[in-house]
Protein backbone atom coordinates (compact mmCIF):
# COMPACT_ATOMS: atom_id res chain seq x y z
CA UNK A 1 0.00 0.00 0.00
CA UNK A 2 1.77 3.01 -1.36
CA UNK A 3 0.27 5.70 1.85
CA UNK A 4 0.98 2.66 4.12
CA UNK A 5 -2.74 2.87 5.04
CA UNK A 6 -6.16 3.72 3.28
CA UNK A 7 -6.84 7.56 3.71
CA UNK A 8 -10.21 9.34 4.36
CA UNK A 9 -11.09 13.14 4.18
CA UNK A 10 -12.68 13.55 7.37
CA UNK A 11 -16.69 14.66 5.81
CA UNK A 12 -15.98 11.57 3.58
CA UNK A 13 -15.53 9.28 6.29
CA UNK A 14 -18.27 10.51 8.53
CA UNK A 15 -20.41 10.00 5.49
CA UNK A 16 -19.15 6.27 3.97
CA UNK A 17 -19.77 5.43 8.11
CA UNK A 18 -23.44 6.48 8.20
CA UNK A 19 -23.68 4.85 4.73
CA UNK A 20 -22.50 1.78 6.03
CA UNK A 21 -24.62 1.41 8.97
CA UNK A 22 -27.35 2.16 6.83
CA UNK A 23 -26.28 -0.87 4.67
CA UNK A 24 -25.48 -2.96 6.36
CA UNK A 25 -28.65 -4.38 7.72
CA UNK A 26 -29.08 -5.40 3.62
CA UNK A 27 -30.33 -8.43 3.34
CA UNK A 28 -27.17 -9.39 0.68
CA UNK A 29 -24.49 -11.16 2.50
CA UNK A 30 -21.98 -9.67 -0.46
CA UNK A 31 -22.62 -6.75 0.48
CA UNK A 32 -22.54 -7.14 4.23
CA UNK A 33 -18.87 -8.98 3.95
CA UNK A 34 -17.74 -6.30 1.72
CA UNK A 35 -19.36 -3.51 4.12
CA UNK A 36 -17.01 -5.78 7.85
CA UNK A 37 -14.21 -6.28 5.23
CA UNK A 38 -13.81 -2.34 4.71
CA UNK A 39 -14.82 -1.71 8.46
CA UNK A 40 -11.89 -3.79 9.55
CA UNK A 41 -9.66 -1.53 6.82
CA UNK A 42 -10.80 1.56 8.44
CA UNK A 43 -10.03 0.86 11.82
CA UNK A 44 -6.35 1.69 10.90
CA UNK A 45 -7.18 4.90 8.48
CA UNK A 46 -5.57 7.63 8.08
CA UNK A 47 -7.99 10.22 8.58
CA UNK A 48 -7.48 14.13 7.50
CA UNK A 49 -8.46 17.39 6.10
CA UNK A 50 -9.55 17.99 2.63
CA UNK A 51 -6.00 19.95 1.45
CA UNK A 52 -4.12 16.66 2.89
CA UNK A 53 -5.57 14.33 1.00
CA UNK A 54 -2.91 13.21 -1.93
CA UNK A 55 -4.53 13.34 -5.46
CA UNK A 56 -4.07 10.12 -6.40
CA UNK A 57 -6.05 8.38 -3.39
CA UNK A 58 -9.84 7.12 -4.65
CA UNK A 59 -12.65 9.60 -3.20
CA UNK A 60 -16.10 10.32 -3.51
CA UNK A 61 -16.82 10.82 -7.04
CA UNK A 62 -12.94 9.83 -8.28
CA UNK A 63 -12.72 8.31 -11.57
CA UNK A 64 -10.37 5.03 -11.37
CA UNK A 65 -8.68 3.15 -13.86
CA UNK A 66 -8.47 -0.58 -12.48
CA UNK A 67 -6.87 -3.38 -14.17
CA UNK A 68 -7.01 -7.32 -13.75
CA UNK A 69 -5.03 -9.68 -15.70
CA UNK A 70 -6.07 -8.93 -19.54
CA UNK A 71 -8.92 -6.96 -18.11
CA UNK A 72 -9.02 -2.66 -17.41
CA UNK A 73 -12.02 -1.05 -16.66
CA UNK A 74 -12.59 3.08 -15.98
CA UNK A 75 -15.33 4.03 -13.72
CA UNK A 76 -16.73 6.57 -11.49
CA UNK A 77 -17.01 5.33 -7.04
CA UNK A 78 -19.94 7.17 -5.93
CA UNK A 79 -22.27 7.47 -3.06
CA UNK A 80 -25.80 4.63 -3.18
CA UNK A 81 -27.94 7.44 -4.39
CA UNK A 82 -25.62 8.28 -7.13
CA UNK A 83 -24.70 4.87 -8.23
CA UNK A 84 -25.51 4.15 -12.08
CA UNK A 85 -23.90 0.91 -14.18
CA UNK A 86 -24.93 2.14 -17.51
CA UNK A 87 -22.81 5.91 -16.52
CA UNK A 88 -20.02 3.61 -15.19
CA UNK A 89 -20.92 5.06 -11.43
CA UNK A 90 -20.18 2.09 -8.69
CA UNK A 91 -21.48 2.36 -5.38
CA UNK A 92 -19.15 2.75 -2.82
CA UNK A 93 -20.89 0.16 -1.04
CA UNK A 94 -20.87 -2.33 -3.67
CA UNK A 95 -17.77 -5.02 -3.79
CA UNK A 96 -15.96 -2.66 -6.20
CA UNK A 97 -16.33 0.62 -4.67
CA UNK A 98 -15.60 -0.86 -1.43
CA UNK A 99 -12.76 -2.44 -2.30
CA UNK A 100 -11.22 0.66 -3.73
CA UNK A 101 -11.95 3.65 -1.40
CA UNK A 102 -9.14 5.27 0.46
CA UNK A 103 -6.52 3.62 -1.70
CA UNK A 104 -4.22 4.90 -4.11
CA UNK A 105 -2.57 4.76 -7.91
CA UNK A 106 -0.30 2.17 -7.39
CA UNK A 107 -1.98 -0.18 -4.88
CA UNK A 108 -3.45 -3.88 -5.53
CA UNK A 109 -5.92 -4.34 -3.45
CA UNK A 110 -7.07 -7.87 -3.17
CA UNK A 111 -11.11 -8.44 -2.41
CA UNK A 112 -13.61 -10.86 -2.74
CA UNK A 113 -16.54 -10.61 -5.49
CA UNK A 114 -19.02 -12.55 -6.52
CA UNK A 115 -17.03 -14.93 -8.31
CA UNK A 116 -13.78 -15.44 -6.19
CA UNK A 117 -10.85 -12.94 -4.43
CA UNK A 118 -9.65 -10.99 -7.32
CA UNK A 119 -6.01 -9.18 -6.95
CA UNK A 120 -6.73 -5.50 -8.63
CA UNK A 121 -4.33 -2.99 -10.04
CA UNK A 122 -5.25 0.60 -9.27
CA UNK A 123 -3.81 1.92 -12.67
CA UNK A 124 -5.36 5.68 -12.38
CA UNK A 125 -7.45 7.80 -10.07
CA UNK A 126 -8.68 11.23 -11.19
CA UNK A 127 -10.85 13.62 -8.89
CA UNK A 128 -13.34 14.84 -10.58
CA UNK A 129 -15.60 18.63 -10.30
CA UNK A 130 -18.72 18.31 -8.12
CA UNK A 131 -21.54 20.51 -8.91
CA UNK A 132 -23.92 21.75 -5.85
CA UNK A 133 -26.82 18.89 -6.74
CA UNK A 134 -24.05 16.74 -6.13
CA UNK A 135 -23.42 15.70 -10.24
CA UNK A 136 -19.94 14.72 -11.55
CA UNK A 137 -19.27 17.70 -14.07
Amino acid sequence: MKYGSLILEKKEYVLLKRIMNVSYHLDDPLVRKSINNLNAELQAAIICDDTEVPEDVVRFNSKVIVAWEDWEQDFYVVSPAKSNLAEKRISVMAPMGAALIGYSTGDEVIWDFPNGSKSLLIKGVFQQQVSIDGNIL
